[in-house]
């Protein structure tokens, strides 16, 4: 909050924001545990690791990881997955359902690939796309998209969060700053609006401490004004180990 009001040209003490927060009763989130909602496939055929925990890039479209978690509403379970740019920390793809099928994941990287090209980035080709060992993120569906896309997919090992850690980051943040802040949730539908919301705030107002503290777009679009011709994918070298 305190960044927040220096950004928008009010000046004010640090401690004056904390007191003030005090009074009100308000206060930052505090992430907790997360449901796992990987299924790892059972015939032990999948991609490599590209990523070896390395969650670096030095431009957009070079990296995006991708995760899936649930949501209790009063209708049952829901599920929000995410594709977000490792460079830029952005959102670029999401969706929620009420089943855990392939779809649920081939969809969401379909809105990543449309976000992208609707920006005017139409070649894809050697972007690395990288998931944990989910039966969806595995599956035959999921894997032709990804070559049609010219993509190279990375999947993690078995059970191991850290494998996955940005997109486990992201949607801790989901999960506090939405999910558990605004719930009980009643229906797929109150979920999908509310994440609607929630990702146009991530991407264009939200402050983000590994960018330097401004917005998911603003660090992007300072990459393209720094980069005007950069028009073309800039392949990522895979990990060697």
């Amino acid at each position: 909050m305190w960044k927040h009001l220096h950004r928008v040209g009010h000046p004010v003490a640090r401690c004056t924001v904390e007191r003030l927060m005090r009074e009100q009763g308000l206060r930052g989130v505090v992430r907790g545990r997360a449901k796992r909602t990987t299924i790892p496939t059972k015939d032990g055929v999948r991609a490599g690791d590209l990523v070896n925990r390395e969650f670096t890039a030095t431009a957009p479209n070079q990296l995006w990881v991708a995760d899936f978690t649930y949501v209790r509403t009063w209708a049952g379970f829901s599920y929000v997955a995410f594709v977000i740019d490792v460079f830029s920390r952005m959102i670029v793809g999401w969706k929620a359902d009420t089943r855990m099928r392939a779809d649920l994941v081939t969809d969401t990287l379909e809105m990543a690939a449309w976000t992208r090209g609707r920006a005017g980035i139409t070649d894809l080709s050697g972007l690395i796309h990288h998931s944990d060992a989910g039966a969806q993120y595995v599956s035959l569906a999921l894997t032709e998209r990804l070559a049609a896309l010219g993509m190279r997919a990375s999947i993690g090992s078995v059970a191991d969060a850290y494998d996955n850690a940005m997109a486990e980051s992201t949607i801790g943040l989901f999960k506090n700053e939405l999910i558990r802040r605004k719930g009980p949730w009643r229906t797929l539908d109150d979920v999908e609006i509310a994440t609607l919301e929630y990702v146009d705030w991530f991407n264009n107002r939200r402050l983000h401490t590994e960018l330097g503290d401004i917005p998911p777009a603003e660090h992007e679009a300072n990459y393209y004004r720094q980069h005007p011709a950069s028009t073309t994918l800039e392949t990522k070298e895979p990990s060697l180990h």
